[in-house]
């Protein structure tokens, strides 16, 4: 691997408040941090990860956040 180009893997799909879509995904960067992508409609309330996440990993992206996001917040 280049030692500029960083690179990342994702570890866990978002699951929306409908407790059944795919609205996002976690992953985990060659730095080893962590970030949220979310899909085609952005910031979407989420209800869980699967795989589970454990807790440092939801601490870093602030999970609990991600679930009191309302439709239309630009986070």
């Amino acid at each position: 691997m280049n030692e500029d180009k960083v690179e990342g893997v994702a570890i866990a799909n978002l699951i929306g408040a409908d407790e059944s879509s795919i609205v996002g995904w976690v992953y985990r960067w060659s730095t080893g941090a962590l970030a949220v992508m979310w899909g085609i409609d952005g910031p979407q309330p989420v209800s869980g990860a699967q795989p589970d996440l454990s807790e440092d990993q939801k601490q870093e992206i602030d999970f609990d956040a991600l679930t009191r996001i309302r439709r239309g917040d630009n986070r």
